[in-house]
């Protein structure tokens, strides 16, 4: 390690009237040396605000003296922390709460960063699914923010043009972010509403950084910035399309932010916001009106709740499948009546079994407003149904497809982005965000700098012969005002009713195996929290009937990849593999309760009775993301 050392004045230390000028200077010299190596010390262990940092890749150990440690993508903290997929986007949230802010607060304001930084994944133009638990309550909340289908919407809109439904104007959905932010902060936020949108429009008048992930994304879609006027002008401003470390301005987007900073969320759903959005979306070719903001609707109704591997799961009922794909996959292997159902290469193909089994359930799920889901919903949530699953499922092989009998065609939902909150108060939050495809529908409000959603994109549509040649779900078929079917899985964890963990992720499709085994690998089979995110992951879409493993080099020169004798197994059992340059994103964020402090620090209770554990955030490097403590 190479360190550049300051000159620094030492005082000078006096031996006495009967010491001679040789044995001060010794004295004198023997000070200075041992503030250097002292000094030396310091700026090695980089001890910051009572914190102590470690390279990344270490082990993460909190000395006792310390109430935060950080190594590369992980944090440690007795106070309070954040895990988003952009350090710049956690360390405002972490901002947040040392201001004293709900962790509601911090989550608005991570969301909004967020939304400017990483335009290709969220923004206030989409919309998503937010779970909120109060520790002082410990009641446990679901906030529906999903984007709905305009009123003009119809079953048959994309008969003509199928291509409509993921690309353009024509495939946006009404954005819910606004004020599905709005309405949390409404119930649980301590700090102004305008003063959450400060980091945010600074970003986006000012400027940022277009980090590697963003990079990546903007050189991907290319062609679609530069065929649409209002990205282009964004990301494409001199011709060319920006690259990483270059500077990102959307200053339209800076006047969007600050006007609802200042004005509330009626500016954009009644207000000029809106006006101006509406106006450029139908410019476009798209059929949102002024009568659609007004009447959008935020729904919050207790989490849904499942008791699985000994943990209580706190997430979101349909129209989001994630807690209740989840629920069926844990239960399957819970049902096995092992602890070590789940372990290596064996558990891995049951995993990957149940998963297929999900697969073939979930698209019976839709908006529980239009269409009756219960039977569905309580089947995937029994213990008694799983274990009537697992007993389809042989440890020595795999099957085709149509053992697991599907029935429809499955939802291919993109991108979006996900983050996890505790604050010192542990109250938590994961929140899962999303415009759909990269970049939404390729389609940016010049007026308003706002990317437009391509939400319409996760209905199912009775024209549409998918690649499986399984026929649409009715369930999910487009009516006005509907919301569709989701992956997203925001869930918060819970031991003996105490706070155990955060986790989330962004992915589309493979949201919901990426997020079960983050769940597994940490709470059932005991990996250490950056080990759990890291691990290599496999997913499965039923149709084709393929595994697909890690095998990537990720943004910071980590390899990721499935073990070769793991790979052999599942070969040796009927599975076709396939490698795969790329995976979700998750979030992880893990209260350990038996981490003790020191005795000069806070105490294991807090005022509200609460327990106060050791907190060990973890971003996934998959994106480069770092998480943030106080």
């Amino acid at each position: 390690m190479t360190l550049k050392m300051e000159s620094m004045k030492t005082p000078f230390l006096s031996g006495g009237e009967e010491c001679d000028k040789r044995k001060k200077w010794r004295t004198a010299l023997w000070f200075l040396i041992s503030i250097i190596a002292l000094t030396f010390i310091l700026l090695t262990l980089r001890e910051d605000s009572n914190s102590s940092w470690v390279q990344s890749g270490d082990a993460l150990e909190s000395p006792e003296t310390t109430t935060r440690v950080q190594a590369g993508y992980a944090v440690e903290s007795m106070d309070a922390v954040v895990a988003a997929d952009d350090a710049r986007c956690s360390e405002i949230g972490a901002s947040v709460l040392r201001s004293g802010g709900h962790a509601v607060d911090a989550a608005v304001a991570v969301a909004l960063c967020l939304g400017v930084v990483n335009p290709m994944a969220s923004g206030v133009g989409g919309g998503g699914f937010m779970i909120v638990r109060s520790a002082a309550t410990s009641q446990s909340q679901a906030i529906d923010f999903r984007e709905t289908a305009p009123l003009a919407a119809s079953e048959n809109m994309y008969e003509n043009d199928l291509d409509a439904k993921y690309t353009g104007a024509l495939s946006m959905g009404v954005p819910g972010e606004i004020a599905g932010l709005y309405k949390a902060w409404s119930r649980y936020g301590r700090l102004p509403w305008k003063t959450l949108f400060d980091p945010a429009i600074r970003f986006a008048k000012d400027g940022f950084m277009v980090a590697p992930y963003l990079a990546g994304k903007i050189s991907s879609n290319a062609d679609k910035i530069k065929n649409d006027p209002g990205l282009r002008q964004v990301f494409a401003p001199n011709g060319e399309v920006l690259e990483s470390g270059d500077i990102c301005y959307n200053p339209k987007l800076g006047w969007t932010l600050e006007v609802v900073a200042n004005e509330g969320p009626k500016a954009f759903y009644d207000g000029v916001v809106g006006e101006k959005l509406v106006n450029d979306v139908q410019d476009a070719g798209g059929i949102l009106t002024m009568e659609d903001l007004r009447n959008y609707n935020v729904e919050v109704m207790d989490a849904l709740a499942v008791d699985t591997m000994g943990y209580t799961v706190l997430g979101m009922p349909a129209p989001s499948s994630g807690t209740l794909g989840l629920a069926l996959v844990s239960n399957i292997l819970e049902s096995y009546e092992s602890s070590n159902a789940a372990k290596g290469s064996l558990g891995l193909h049951r995993f990957i079994e149940a998963l297929k089994h999900m697969y073939a359930f979930r698209m019976d799920l839709g908006d529980p407003d239009f269409v009756n889901i219960s039977k569905t919903m309580a089947d995937m949530l029994s213990p008694k149904f799983a274990k009537s699953i697992r007993e389809r499922i042989y440890d020595n092989t795999t099957f085709p497809p149509a053992y697991y009998m599907p029935r429809w065609s499955q939802l291919l939902d993109h991108g979006t982005s996900h983050f996890c909150i505790v604050d010192a108060d542990r109250n938590a939050v994961s929140m899962t965000t999303t415009v759909n495809y990269a970049f939404g529908g390729g389609v940016l409000s010049p007026s308003t700098g706002i990317v437009l959603n391509n939400e319409m994109g996760d209905f199912s549509v009775p024209t549409e012969v998918s690649s499986d040649t399984l026929p649409p779900s009715p369930s999910n078929f487009i009516r006005p005002g509907k919301r569709p079917l989701s992956s997203m899985t925001p869930i918060i964890i819970l031991k003996d009713e105490q706070l155990a963990g955060v986790i989330g992720g962004s992915g589309g499709m493979s949201i919901i195996p990426a997020v079960a085994q983050v769940f597994l690998n940490h709470f059932v089979l005991g990996m250490d929290p950056s080990n759990a995110v890291q691990s290599p992951r496999v997913y499965h879409k039923l149709i084709p009937n393929v595994v697909s493993y890690e095998n990537w080099t990720v943004i910071d020169g980590d390899h990721i990849e499935l073990s070769d004798d793991r790979k052999k197994f599942l070969e040796e059992r009927g599975h076709e593999l396939k490698a795969k340059a790329g995976g979700a994103i998750c979030q992880l964020i893990v209260q350990t309760l038996n981490k003790k402090p020191n005795e000069n620090r806070k105490p294991m209770y807090n005022q509200t009775q609460v327990l106060i554990g050791m907190l060990t955030a973890v971003s996934d490097p998959r994106k480069d993301g770092r998480p943030a403590a106080c």
